[in-house]
């Protein structure tokens, strides 16, 4: 477990964020999202996405687990997880549905910018939208490649950065036109309360390479046709099916 005084300030920041709307997060998506082995917004199966391939006997890292849906996914398909997250009570649920479920894993309370695990403890590190979007990549990345074996996977999705230019603060909407700088994004403070962070394409992979990982495969996720989300409304869907609005990486540790 990490303390509030071992965070950066955004990390802090969101963990009293998640902490304060875990249970209308859970409320809104639980539903949507209890399947445990389905993708971001739209919940797309990894059996289409083929992101992870096969787990069986692997160590898995799931970076801002949540309640655990993808990390009970895992563990059925004979993977060995750990869970982390920022957020105490988001780790709540996690228990409580692995309790319910009859299962237990590792589940760890701490930022994912410094993860108190050893180095080289893991075959996979993945994440779905959480600690990928609330936590520096210009952190979690360089110590993704520490808990990473060598040949080791990270894959994570997240918003793409087409999705970030397009939106427009002014109408609170995606646009059909470039509504902000596409040049220097890091990091943005949500109206909600939270810190969001993302990188054009070219500064993702130029941060890949200077911490050894090769680059698999950008996914520019399109959501089928029809296709609901908790996440987003059925205008925005719309928009997602004519440009990219979320992303799945997926490098290898060399």
């Amino acid at each position: 477990m990490s303390s509030s005084d071992e965070l950066t300030p955004d990390a802090r920041r969101n963990r009293e964020f998640w902490d304060g709307q875990s249970e209308a997060y859970q409320r809104r998506n639980a539903a949507f999202i209890e399947r445990g082995m389905a993708w971001g917004l739209w919940q797309i199966p990894e059996a289409e996405l083929n992101v992870l391939g096969d787990v069986s006997g692997l160590d898995m890292l799931e970076l801002g687990c949540g309640a655990a849906e993808w990390s009970r996914g895992l563990l059925r398909a004979g993977a060995r997880p750990v869970g982390l997250d920022n957020s105490a009570a988001r780790l709540d649920y996690a228990r409580a549905a692995n309790q319910e479920a009859g299962v237990d894993f590792p589940l760890v309370h701490a930022g994912a910018e410094s993860v108190p695990l050893a180095d080289a403890s893991f075959d996979v590190v993945m994440c779905d939208w959480g600690a990928m979007t609330f936590a520096d990549p210009l952190l979690t990345v360089p110590e993704a490649a520490r808990l990473l074996r060598p040949g080791g996977l990270l894959a994570f999705s997240g918003a793409s950065p087409l999705s970030w230019v397009a939106w427009d603060d002014d109408t609170d909407a995606y646009t059909d036109r470039l509504a902000a700088p596409y040049f220097g994004m890091h990091r943005v403070e949500t109206p909600e309360g939270s810190v969001e962070f993302n990188l054009p394409i070219g500064a993702w992979i130029r941060l890949f390479r200077e911490h050894g990982f090769v680059v698999e495969d950008l996914i520019e996720v399109r959501p089928p046709a029809g296709a609901d989300s908790t996440y987003r409304t059925d205008e925005e869907t719309e928009w997602a099916r004519r440009w990219p609005m979320e992303q799945i990486w997926k490098v290898r540790k060399a």
